[in-house]
């Protein structure tokens, strides 16, 4: 069995390449960083390594890899491919969409068996935007054969991968924990299930799930560290001030999650303890400029501060704590991330009320709107302490 993944970073080589390696995929990369494929093509193998006690090591074999700039290899590759996945970032994918969907125009000619093609992104029904995408680059009668030759599942994806500093740069390092769910409702019937992938009826759950406690989480740690100057999240959820406001941040959008879907309060208390020991992992050291990095998306309203805490307003809950958590990202003031600095100087040229409704689409005269104002006075007061 061959998967073409596209994307041959850390998340790609640590997270998906190592599951569908161990499931007996032959995993072929496609990346546009000729470096990166070179190595990858020369060595046929990498190292992936646990950060925990007993730092256990995989070696991934088995793979390969293709220039992503060459569009003939990417269509040839998906139209030989049992299986297709990503992990470049969502607002990538119309950039591989070409690619997919000259190799699926192959596919149709030569009568290939259906296809899965999994976007394994931080988004929420991130291979229905890739499906869009894909579906741009075929005729109307290409269109309308889709169904026949490729189905798009969408997926919720969870691993913390850090930034690397390896003397090989091939070699990756990953948290223990993982989590792949796919939605077993968009596939192909009688679909082959891989080893490693969580099958669900309804994915929806379980995207808010992870989209609401670790990655709402995750960037709040990251913003209120970079406020009192931590370089690191573990550095940051070593401070009690901050480790408690982000489980109370967690605590926000998991009543959210128990109104919405059921989900049993112990047991999500359980997951956010959970979450929050992966925060504090001694083994990891995960800069919070990483995890902090694109506040633009990260303040959209589709997005981990301003959806969750839409959602809970309008069910009669005020997310104050979300509310701060936005206010300290409008306080991300990076100088080598472009959306920092854009929205900083949006700040400099509009002002905090107008700035916030452009990037949250919150109105002025709401009252999520008045907090975050409110939270983003305090904390620039208390950063400047």
């Amino acid at each position: 069995m061959r998967a073409v993944h596209f994307g041959a970073g850390n998340i790609g080589r640590g997270f998906i390449g190592l599951v569908l390696s161990q499931a007996g995929y032959e995993v072929v990369f496609s990346d546009v960083n000729d470096l990166l494929v070179e190595r990858l093509q020369d060595k046929k193998a990498y190292t992936v390594k646990l950060a925990s006690e007993g730092q256990e090591t995989f070696t991934v074999t088995n793979v390969t890899a293709i220039n992503g700039k060459v569009l003939a290899d990417v269509a040839e590759a998906v139209a030989q491919a049992d299986l297709v996945t990503t992990a470049v970032g969502v607002n990538i994918l119309k950039h591989i969409a070409p690619g997919i969907a000259e190799g699926l125009k192959l596919r149709m000619e030569r009568g290939a068996a259906p296809l899965h093609i999994i976007a394994c992104e931080n988004a929420i029904g991130g291979s229905a935007q890739l499906k869009e995408h894909v579906q741009s680059q075929l005729s109307l009668e290409q269109q309308g054969k889709l169904a026949a030759f490729a189905a798009f599942p969408n997926a919720a994806v969870d691993r913390i991968v850090p930034i690397q500093n390896n003397e090989d740069p091939l070699e990756v390092i990953v948290e223990p924990f993982y989590e792949w769910v796919v939605d077993e409702s968009q596939m192909i019937p009688g679909f082959h299930r891989i080893e490693g992938i969580h099958y669900v009826r309804e994915l929806e759950p379980y995207i808010e799930r992870k989209l609401f406690t670790v990655n709402t989480g995750h960037c709040v740690a990251a913003y209120l560290g970079y406020l009192q100057g931590f370089a690191t999240i573990q550095q940051a959820m070593a401070n009690a001030d901050i480790a408690a406001e982000v489980q109370r941040v967690m605590e926000e959008t998991g009543a959210l999650l128990h109104l919405k879907y059921g989900f049993d309060k112990s047991q999500h208390a359980d997951y956010i303890h959970k979450i929050l020991n992966r925060f504090v992992n001694p083994y990891l050291t995960d800069e919070v400029t990483r995890v902090g990095r694109s506040p633009i998306r990260k303040l959209s309203s589709n997005d981990r501060l301003v959806r969750p805490a839409m959602q809970s307003y309008e069910r009669g809950m005020f997310p104050a704590h979300l509310a701060g958590g936005m206010a300290a990202a409008f306080l991300f003031d990076v100088s080598d991330d472009p959306d920092a600095v854009q929205i900083q100087a949006d700040l400099q040229a509009h002002g905090l009320a107008q700035t916030i409704t452009q990037y949250t689409t919150i109105g002025a005269d709401h009252p999520i709107h008045e907090a975050v104002m409110k939270q983003y006075e305090l904390l620039k007061q208390a950063s400047k302490a």
